[in-house]
C-alpha cells in the first residue's frame, strides 16, 4: 500500500527555557548517591558479586553437555595443536627457552577459564605481546653482559636463568596493573587506542617480530640493540653479517616455510570438506624433529636446536621486587596493548555470537592470568587471532575448549616435551613469519583509508613510523599523544555555518550548502559542529564575528571613540560656562540710569550672548542625556543588517570557565552595537552547568534560552507586536 503525502499541522507555543522547564516540571534527579550502594552488603548482593568476578560459576552449570561438549572437545585440540608450535616459537621471541612458552600456554589459559567473560578468545602466547617482552629481556640483560673471560662466549645459563626471572617479575607487574585497572573500572582506558592506532602499531610490531626472526632463519649471532632506532641497527647489522649465514639453517627455514605456507592454502581451499583444519605447524615440527635427530643437523650442518626441555612443571617463585622499578614503564605499556588486543577480540565475537562481554572483568581475568602466570614463570600474555578464529571455527562454545587445550599442553609439558629437544630453531623462526600474514596484509589499511578517513591514515601511518624507529613503548606513547592531539586539533577546526529556514519547515540548515534555505530577514542563526571550551572559545568567537558579516571590534570601537569625543566636548562646554557664569551675573546687576542709548544696547547684546551659551550648554546636557544620543545612528554609524543573533549550542556537551566568560563578552558586544543575543537548543546538562558557573543574571535570564532555534527566531519576529499571550508556533510539513 503506498503511503499518502499528508500536511502535519503543529502548534504550541514557543518555549523559552523558563517556561520549558515549567511545562516539564524539570528538576535534578533525586536519590541516593551512587557511592553509598558500595557499602551495602546483602545475600543477593554478595552472590552478584561473586557471579560477576566469577563468572565460571555462572554458565558452568547450566552448561548444555550434549549440544556444546563435542564441539568444544574438538576445538580445544585443534587449539592445543596450534599453541603447542606457537608457545616453542614466541618464547624465543620473547628471549627465552622454548619450555617458558608451554608454561605461558597452560597456566594463564586455565586461569582465563576461570574469571574471563568471553567464549571464544585464545589466551596465550601472542607475537606482539612476545616481541615487546623480548624487547625489555635483551636490552635490561644482553648477550654481552654474560660474556665469560676465557673464550668470550655467553653464559647461555646464566643469561636465560635471569631474563626468565624478569620474564616473570614483569608478568607479575602487568597483571598487578590489570588487575588494579578492571576494579577501579578503568577498563575504558581502551577507548583512547583507536582502531587505525592499534592497526598501525600492530602492523609496526609484526615488522619487529619479523626482524628480530632473522638471526634464526640465517643462523647469525647478532649484537643486542634497544631504544630507539635499534630496529634500523639490527637491520644493518643483518645485511652486514650475511655472508656469514649458514647454509643448512636457512634452507632448513625456507623449507619449513613453504610447507607451513602449502598447508595453509591447502585448508583454505579445502575449508568446507574437512572437519578439522590440517594441523600443518604440529606437522612440520614432527617432521623437523625426526629429520633433525635421524641425520644430525646441529653437527654436520651447524644448525641450531631448541636443547634441553626439562619435563614436568616448575615450582612457584616469588617475583624479584627489586626489579619493578625498572620495568613499571613497559609493564604498563604491555598491559594496555595486551588488554586492547583482548578487549578488541573479545567484542568482536561477542557481537557476533549475541553475549555481552564485560571490558572490566576481562581486564581482571588477564591480570590474573599474567599475575598467577608470572609467580610460576610464564611471560606476559594476551590472546591469540588466528588461534581465536581456529576456536570459533571448529566448533568452539565456551572456555571449555581453552580449558582443554591448556590440558593438552599440561599433557606434553610432563610427558612429552624432551621429545622436542632437536627441534631446529630455524622452523620455529619459519613458523612465526608465516603467522604474521595477517597482521602483514594490514598495509593494504592505507589504501582503504585513503579514500575513506585520510585523518586517520594520518593517525596509522604516524603509529607505524614511531613505533619503528622509536621501539615499541615509546612508539604507543607518541602514537597517544598524537591521536588526543588531533583531537584537540579538530574541536579548533569545525564547521562553522550560518543556518537559514528550509522552506515551510521548521528545520535550519546551512544556507552555503543548501540552496533553498533562506536567512530569516534581520536574525542572524549560528552554529558550530563542535563543543565551546577553552581551546577553541576565543576561535568560536572570532568565525561569529567574522560570519555575521560585520566587524564587531571596528565598530564597538568607533562608538566608545565618538562618545568620549561628545563627552569631551561637553566638559568644555560646562567649563567655559562656568568661568563666563560669574562675570555675566555682575554685568547685569551694574546698571547707570544716566546710560545713554548705545550703552543699553551694548549691555543687551553681552546680556543676549550669555543666554545663547547657557541655552547651548543645556541642550549639549539634554543630548548627552536623552537615550537615543549613543545609539549608532545617532553617531553616524552603519547598522549592522540583522537585529537578532540566535546561537545555535545544541552541539555543546559541556561548559568550562572560558566558554561561559566567552558567551557573556558574545552578549556584552553585540548589545553594544544594538543586537539582541538569543541562546538554543541547550541539552540539560549544559543548562545545569550554566546555572552553576553564575552564568544567568539580571541581563542574561533563561528568558534568552529556548528550546529550539525555531522557537528563538519566532520569538524574536514576533518581540515587536504588543501581544501579551504567547506567540503560537506553526509548522507545515
Amino acid at each position: 500500500m503506498e503511503l499518502r503525502r499528508r500536511d502535519y499541522r503543529v502548534e504550541r507555543p514557543v518555549l523559552d527555557q523558563e517556561k520549558l522547564e515549567e511545562l516539564g516540571h524539570w528538576g535534578l534527579a533525586s536519590g541516593a548517591p551512587q557511592w553509598r550502594t558500595w557499602f551495602q552488603c546483602s545475600h543477593a548482593r554478595a552472590r552478584a558479586l561473586l557471579l560477576q568476578h566469577l563468572p565460571v560459576l555462572a554458565w558452568l552449570p547450566q552448561y548444555p553437555v550434549r549440544d556444546w561438549l563435542l564441539g568444544d572437545l574438538l576445538s580445544g585440540l585443534s587449539v592445543a595443536i596450534m599453541q603447542l608450535p606457537q608457545g616453542l616459537a614466541y618464547a624465543l621471541l620473547a628471549g627465552l627457552p622454548p619450555v617458558f612458552g608451554l608454561y605461558s600456554s597452560f597456566y594463564p589459559v586455565f586461569i582465563y577459564f576461570l574469571f574471563g567473560t568471553s567464549r571464544h578468545i585464545s589466551v596465550g602466547t601472542f607475537a606482539v605481546m612476545s616481541v615487546m617482552v623480548g624487547s625489555v629481556t635483551e636490552s635490561l640483560y644482553p648477550d654481552e653482559a654474560f660474556l665469560q673471560d676465557l673464550n668470550s662466549t655467553v653464559n647461555h645459563m646464566a643469561r636465560d636463568a635471569a631474563r626468565v626471572q624478569l620474564a616473570s617479575a614483569l608478568s607479575v607487574l602487568v597483571g598487578l596493573f590489570q588487575v588494579g585497572l578492571g576494579l577501579v573500572h578503568f577498563g575504558f582506558v581502551v577507548t583512547y587506542l583507536s582502531e587505525p592506532l592499534v592497526r598501525g602499531y600492530t602492523t609496526a610490531a609484526s615488522v619487529q617480530v619479523f626482524v628480530s626472526q632473522l638471526k634464526y632463519v640465517f643462523g647469525l649471532h647478532l649484537s643486542s640493540f634497544s631504544g630507539p632506532l635499534s630496529l634500523i641497527y639490527t637491520v644493518l647489522e643483518v645485511c652486514q653479517k650475511l655472508p656469514q649465514a649458514v647454509a643448512g639453517t636457512v634452507v632448513t627455514a625456507v623449507v619449513a616455510g613453504v610447507v607451513l605456507v602449502l598447508v595453509k592454502l591447502l585448508n583454505g581451499k579445502l575449508q568446507r570438506r574437512l572437519p578439522l583444519p590440517i594441523p600443518g605447524e604440529l606437522l612440520t615440527l614432527i617432521g623437523a624433529t625426526v629429520i633433525s635427530y635421524g641425520v644430525d643437523l646441529k653437527h654436520r650442518f651447524r644448525v641450531d636446536v631448541v636443547g634441553n626441555i626439562p619435563a614436568g612443571l616448575v615450582p612457584p617463585v616469588a617475583p624479584n621486587l627489586q626489579l619493578f622499578v625498572k620495568l613499571v614503564g613497559n609493564a604498563f605499556t604491555i598491559a594496555v596493548v595486551g588488554f586492547a588486543i583482548a578487549i578488541s577480540l573479545g567484542k568482536i565475537f561477542g557481537l557476533r555470537h549475541g553475549y555481552r562481554v564485560d571490558s572490566n572483568q576481562e581486564l581482571v581475568a588477564l591480570g590474573l592470568s599474567n599475575l598467577i602466570g608470572g609467580i610460576f614463570q610464564c611471560f606476559p600474555v594476551s590472546c591469540s587471532m588466528s588461534r581465536s578464529l581456529v576456536q570459533e571455527s571448529t566448533g568452539g562454545n565456551t572456555q571449555v575448549a581453552g580449558a582443554v587445550s591448556s590440558l593438552f599442553i599440561l599433557i606434553i609439558i610432563v610427558k612429552l616435551g624432551e621429545l622436542f629437544q632437536d627441534l631446529p630453531k630455524a622452523v620455529l623462526a619459519a613458523t612465526i613469519i608465516v603467522n604474521l600474514k595477517g597482521m602483514l596484509l594490514q598495509f593494504t589499511d592505507i589504501r582503504s583509508l585513503w579514500t575513506a578517513n585520510r585523518v586517520d591514515l594520518l593517525i596509522w601511518l604516524v603509529t607505524f613510523v614511531a613505533t619503528i624507529l622509536l621501539n615499541l613503548d615509546l612508539g604507543l606513547a607518541v602514537a597517544v599523544v598524537f591521536s588526543l592531539l588531533l583531537v584537540v586539533v579538530r574541536t579548533q577546526l569545525p564547521h562553522y555555518s550560518v543556518l537559514g529556514q528550509v522552506p515551510d519547515t521548521d528545520i535550519y540548515r546551512d544556507v552555503a550548502e543548501y540552496s533553498e534555505a533562506r536567512e530569516v530577514p534581520g536574525v542572524k542563526v549560528f552554529r558550530s559542529s563542535a563543543t565551546v571550551y577553552f581551546a577553541n572559545a576565543e576561535l568560536y568567537s572570532d568565525a561569529l564575528k567574522q560570519r555575521c558579516g560585520v566587524d564587531v571590534d571596528q565598530l564597538i570601537s568607533q562608538k566608545k571613540k565618538l562618545l568620549r569625543k561628545q563627552e569631551l566636548k561637553l566638559k568644555q562646554l560646562q567649563k567655559k560656562l562656568k568661568k563666563q557664569g560669574p562675570a555675566a551675573k555682575g554685568t547685569s546687576v551694574s546698571t547707570n540710569v544716566n546710560t545713554g542709548d548705545g550703552d543699553i544696547e551694548s549691555k543687551a547684546k553681552q546680556v543676549s550672548t550669555e543666554n545663547e551659551l547657557e541655552d547651548t550648554a543645556a541642550n549639549d546636557q539634554e543630548e548627552a542625556k536623552a537615550p537615543d544620543a549613543s545609539t549608532l545612528r545617532a553617531l553616524g554609524l552603519p547598522q549592522p543588517d540583522f537585529h537578532s543573533l540566535v546561537l545555535d549550542l545544541g552541539a555543546l556537551s559541556f561548559v568550562d570557565t572560558v566558554c561561559l566568560k566567552s558567551l557573556k563578552n558574545i552578549f556584552r558586544d553585540f548589545r553594544e552595537i544594538e543586537v539582541e543575543v538569543y541562546m538554543a537548543a541547550c541539552h540539560t546538562p549544559v543548562v545545569t552547568q550554566l546555572e552553576a558557573g553564575h552564568f544567568f543574571d539580571a541581563s542574561i535570564t533563561k528568558q534568552h534560552l529556548f528550546a529550539s532555534v525555531h522557537d528563538a527566531v519566532i520569538f524574536v519576529l514576533q518581540q515587536p507586536r504588543a501581544n501579551p499571550a504567547s506567540p503560537v508556533l506553526v509548522t507545515k510539513l
